[in-house]
């Protein structure tokens, strides 16, 4: 057989490099570039649409990849394997340029067997491939074997003497082969009865976990911002080159790039979603774009810059994420362009073509995605699937309002990224996002019981400054409170919600517990609690196995064991070693003496475990390996906790820059930074990107995101009307007569202000103590903030 490679792709061939991966990718695009078309006429097809490919192993050295394809004629056979030669019109299929196979199978190995018969043909006909025998003549041999049954069909391509390194990479790597190719083709895998069978297991398509098409949030009280947003903008019809792909301008004859007379009117659509993922990463997040059904590009971030036409080269600004990035993003997609050019490697798309260019302006516009931004510039606010997105989702907060899972103080990103990694691993459970919904919503009940709690321990009717100092737990206030005008605290009004409490049984309530099941009680304290996200995992360690926990907190207590005996914690068996834990959090244990719900839960799974795995390791042995093991985020490590001080202060930042810019006075807030923290602030700005003259520094809030963390202490200090009473602190400060409450309530705030700033601005080793400080500091500081206005 004759297998003379084309002029133009001798020219290309030493250029190329193909990871292992898409090495074998080219070779299943052309299988199924044939299911395709037999899909696409809609003829039942025997035996499915199958690709397998069998990795190399310690007894056979080869590669072999099998489809159940309709096979080749010995003409279409020998245009197949020939370098350059390509039958596939550029826009219909995934093998584009007729080089892949030649490439692919040249990077793999020195000798390729490709083996194709049709249903009915007597025989299998294919040719072999040695690169160590071929000589000037490029004539390879023809190779004959018998079938088994005449209606086998389908091809199988050998490859033998195989490159050592690639070799072993694919000995050792068919769990992230079938990772990697189950996202490359996850459309086609669930859009398409299209299989793919790597070492005799089946690649299942790697899905994203986004939100439900109903899921929403409210933007400014007004505008409802969908988790997801379906794409479908017709373009109108082009004139394309079947044989290169190059779009032609109307009423050409012939291919402007390469004679060709093949040309046609093709569709030229953008089709697809935008949404939001369940749960933050560092690096899978972003845009899936596809080429008909591969995709070309994965978690791809570039749309989430933009560059401004008026500026310089390298004026690159980042818009997504830029609030607490360090966390990572959520904005996901998957965008098909069957009409946009790629590059040979299938990696890339021509991003110079016009087509790539109007594919970008529909899904992201032409401003700024940020509307204060655009307004800055003067653009009009950008209403593009991508820009409502990021203003409706940028912020990374617990709650409905960002739709972030949180635990009633804080978001539990860490426990998301756990369920997420449940979802992909196919658990029925977390499929649906109704776990991720209950958490939001367990998270708004419990700030809300939260504040009730804490409204019940202060006046009602007139903050004064008895309500104050009785919040901040003294006794002895009037020795505190100025004597010009004290006047009695008021009682708590009737309406006022007391905080939860035990209350002792009735005679006749506990006659009632009595006679109640264990089942009927645990029934009650099913309906009778929320979940509690933040203590739902596996807790365990390799050497004693895991419980799976689901915990849920008590609305009110008291939580009684099999013996009628409160307790703060009960654990209820399910199947096998998943159990419920109710926590009773009215319980003395949590309200008296201040323990750490997960401290008993983390008790209570060392004794199921030392008795389940017979393990001779004392307890106090079990619960330290538990929690090293299993609630890692729970250490006292100093870049964690100053981790965390950052997002808050983050937080706190903004907040407090917006406030100055609400009262219009950003330049009073500006005098009260020292030489050395406004050469520190411009460092920052500039650090940052943000370039402004120090003329301009004070005119608006926007320098308070970059001024040193212990200059919003100083700020809160020597100005605290601007920020106290509700505006970003809870705390009260015009709203009380007296200097001494004024005095006490700000240095509450300011103190653990005080304690965040600190362990943000030095990340050097501190002591557990220390450490033990701030993190308590960061929970107490996220409790006074107020409700954003």
């Amino acid at each position: 057989m004759k297998i003379t490679p084309s002029a133009r792709v001798l020219r290309m061939l030493g250029e190329i490099e193909f990871d292992e991966w898409q090495c074998i990718a080219e070779l299943i695009d052309n299988a199924f570039d044939d299911f395709t078309e037999i899909h696409r006429v809609g003829i039942p097809w025997a035996g499915g649409f199958r690709v397998s490919v069998r990795l190399p192993d310690s007894v056979s050295g080869e590669l072999v990849i099998e489809d159940t394809g309709r096979g080749m004629t010995y003409e279409r056979l020998e245009r197949a394997v020939r370098a350059g030669w390509s039958g596939n019109d550029m826009h219909d299929k995934l093998g584009l340029f007729g080089m892949g196979f030649n490439v692919s199978t040249a990077r793999l190995g020195r000798r390729t067997r490709v083996l194709t018969t049709r249903q009915g043909d007597p025989e299998w006909i294919g040719v072999e491939i040695d690169l160590d025998r071929i000589r000037d003549d490029f004539e390879a041999e023809d190779i004959v074997e018998p079938k088994t049954d005449p209606n086998e069909h389908g091809t199988r391509i050998v490859i033998s003497r195989l490159n050592a390194g690639r070799a072993q990479w694919l000995r050792k790597n068919g769990a992230a082969l079938r990772n990697i190719l189950g996202g490359v083709y996850s459309w086609l895998l669930e859009n398409r009865p299209f299989e793919l069978w790597i070492a005799g297991i089946q690649v299942k398509p790697v899905r994203h976990c986004r939100w439900a098409n109903d899921r929403s949030v409210l933007y400014n009280s007004k505008e409802q911002i969908p988790a997801y947003i379906e794409i479908n903008e017709k373009l109108e019809d082009g004139l394309a080159c079947s044989d290169c792909g190059q779009w032609q301008l109307p009423g050409r004859e012939t291919c402007e790039d390469c004679g060709s007379d093949r040309l046609s009117i093709r569709e030229r659509r953008v089709h697809g979603w935008l949404g939001i993922q369940r749960y933050l990463h560092k690096q899978e997040y972003g845009i899936d774009f596809l080429r008909n059904g591969r995709k070309i590009l994965r978690w791809d971030k570039r749309l989430f810059t933009w560059s401004n036409p008026d500026g310089g080269v390298g004026n690159e600004e980042p818009e997504y994420p830029v609030e607490l990035a360090h966390q990572g993003g959520r904005i996901i997609g998957e965008i098909h362009l069957d009409h946009v050019p790629v590059g040979y490697q299938k990696n890339a798309f021509e991003y110079g073509d016009r087509s790539w260019r109007s594919a970008v302006e529909i899904l992201r516009g032409v401003g700024p995605l940020l509307p204060q931004r655009a307004a800055a510039l003067q653009y009009p606010e950008n209403t593009s699937p991508l820009a409502r997105l990021v203003k409706g989702y940028r912020r990374n907060d617990a709650g409905e309002r960002y739709l972030i899972p949180g635990d009633g103080r804080k978001p539990i990103h860490d426990d998301t990224r756990r369920w997420g990694l449940e979802f992909h691993k196919g658990i029925a459970a977390y499929q649906p996002d109704e776990r991720w919904w209950q958490a939001v919503l367990d998270h708004e009940t419990a700030k809300r019981n939260g504040k009730q709690e804490k409204a019940a321990t202060s006046t009602p009717d007139k903050p004064d400054e008895a309500a104050v100092l009785e919040a901040l737990g003294l006794d002895e206030a009037e020795d505190l409170v100025s004597s010009a005008s004290p006047e009695p605290p008021t009682q708590p009004s009737a309406q006022t919600a007391p905080p939860t409490v035990n209350v002792p049984a009735t005679p006749a309530t506990q006659e009632r517990r009595e006679k109640e099941t264990r089942q009927e009680r645990i029934t009650r304290y099913t309906e009778n609690s929320t979940m509690y996200p933040a203590l739902s995992r596996p807790l365990g360690h390799p050497r004693i196995g895991y419980v799976d926990i689901e915990a849920r907190r008590l609305a009110n207590g008291p939580l009684l064991d099999d013996s009628l005996n409160p307790t703060p914690v009960l654990l209820d068996q399910r199947r096998g070693m998943s159990f419920v834990a109710f926590f009773d959090l009215g319980h003395e244990v949590f309200q008296k003496f201040g323990t750490d719900p997960v401290d008993l839960l983390i008790v209570e799974a060392a004794v199921l475990l030392k008795v389940q795995a017979d393990c001779n390791w004392s307890h106090s042995q079990l619960i330290s390996a538990i929690r090293a093991e299993s609630l890692p985020a729970t250490a006292l490590d100093a870049q964690l906790i100053s981790a965390e001080a950052q997002e808050l202060l983050a937080e706190i930042r903004r907040r407090m820059a917006t406030e100055l810019d609400r009262a219009g006075e950003p330049e009073r807030a500006f005098q009260y930074l020292s030489p050395d923290e406004l050469t520190a602030t411009e460092t920052a700005m500039i650090a940052n990107g943000k370039i402004t003259r120090t003329i301009d520094l004070g005119t608006s809030g926007e320098f308070l995101l970059h001024v040193p963390p212990l200059f919003l202490v100083h700020l809160l200090e020597s100005w605290p009307e601007a920020f106290m009473d509700g505006r970003v602190f809870q705390g009260l400060y015009n709203g009380v007569s007296s200097r001494g409450a004024q005095r006490l309530s700000l240095a509450r705030t300011a103190g653990y202000l005080s304690d965040v700033a600190t362990q943000a601005s030095y990340t050097a080793a501190s002591l557990p103590n220390q450490l033990l400080r701030t993190r308590l500091s960061i929970r107490l500081l996220s409790d006074e903030l107020a409700e954003e206005r």
